[in-house]
């Protein structure tokens, strides 16, 4: 397991480490992930998501080699723009999703899971016949999302950067407490305001104190928080809602999907999208008492499977349970009665759109 640059400062923070993605990180602090998720819905708080992969391309045939790995049009991206994406495999699924930064002309920067650092290291290396440079600087960066309504006014106390020139999905790359070359994103995993932060690992510990000396209370914000907090808005979450074994058009992910041009497996994708498919990914709340599971089975009132739970919590804003499931198609109606399975006890559920909190 490695350790964070600021392993120590969480765990005097009272932070609960846990193993997560070949890393200790902290699943929560001591305030809880229900303070901790209000915190982000209401105020602002701050995440060490440093587990993340950080992997730079550059050649001058990067264009090309991005649009056949990945599935948006790269040609929509100029410099100081973020684009979603996804690495489809050749079995209709999905490598990883990730986010892809143009730096500038012929320099790209990719943001994948950190569980999936080595794994799509090693497929984008099996493609690359562009000629291009590949660098894993995952090990060098550390990453921290400050997200949540106060998070402009908060982090504009530290920069000369006009945060709120920085449009969604835009970066500029600028200085923070006289910390430079720090690339400022306004992305995130939340659903509120914010911005993604990348430093080299040097700057890490001084950038995270900074950032707590403002005249805005920060509050520290771990992995648990995180998953309610994207679940609720219906973010998918690799290796849950997708994976090599769903299609992005099961995932609701053709929207970066676009057959414009060539890329990986895309004229079988571009058949599954017009002949459609057999099940969707969709949103589920709880009516009776209980909490749906990851893998718990979804059946109709015949006692029928027709689904299963990819995610489940029980929201922190709503104070009900809420879940993504796919479900055979005829069911995916908003609406429709469905019954969770929670250890043999039929929970009846509907089914709902996509966002939960809107």
């Amino acid at each position: 397991m490695k350790e964070l640059i600021l392993s120590n400062i969480h765990k005097k923070l009272g932070a609960k480490m846990v193993p997560f993605a070949n890393y200790k990180m902290p699943i929560q602090y001591k305030s809880g992930v229900n303070e901790e998720h209000n915190t982000v819905r209401n105020s602002v708080g701050l995440f060490d998501v440093s587990h993340m992969g950080e992997i730079f391309i550059s050649g001058e045939r990067s264009f090309e080699y991005l649009q056949y790995i990945s599935s948006n049009d790269v040609g929509l991206l100029s410099p100081g723009k973020v684009q979603y994406s996804y690495l489809p495999n050749e079995n209709g699924g999905i490598v990883d999703d990730f986010l892809l930064y143009m730096i500038s002309k012929n320099y790209y920067l990719m943001v994948i899971n950190g569980s999936n650092i080595e794994k799509d290291l090693n497929w984008i290396n099996k493609h690359n016949v562009y000629d291009c440079k590949v660098e894993n600087e995952s090990d060098n960066y550390s990453l921290f999302a400050i997200q949540g309504p106060k998070s402009i006014s908060l982090l504009q106390q530290l920069t000369d950067t006009n945060l709120s020139d920085i449009k969604y999905y835009n970066f500029k790359i600028g200085s923070i407490n006289h910390i430079d070359n720090i690339i400022i994103s306004r992305t995130g995993y939340t659903g509120e305001i914010g911005f993604e932060i990348y430093v080299k690992n040097e700057d890490a510990v001084n950038l995270w104190n900074s950032l707590f000396e403002t005249s805005i209370e920060l509050k520290p914000i771990g992995l648990a928080a995180r998953d309610t907090l994207r679940l609720e808005k219906g973010y998918c979450l690799y290796g849950n809602d997708i994976s090599e074994d769903t299609s992005p058009s099961e995932a609701g992910l053709g929207w970066i999907t676009k057959f414009n041009n060539k890329f990986i497996n895309c004229e079988n994708l571009e058949i599954e999208k017009k002949t459609g498919v057999e099940r969707k990914l969709v949103g589920i709340e709880l009516i009776e008492k209980g909490i749906a599971r990851k893998d718990y089975i979804i059946e109709d009132e015949n006692e029928n499977e027709i689904g299963l739970i990819t995610s489940g919590t029980m929201s922190p804003t709503l104070k009900i349970a809420i879940a993504m499931a796919y479900i055979n198609l005829a069911h995916t109606k908003v609406g429709t009665e469905v019954y969770v399975n929670i250890r043999n006890k039929k929970i009846k559920a509907n089914i709902v759109s996509i966002p939960f909190v809107k």
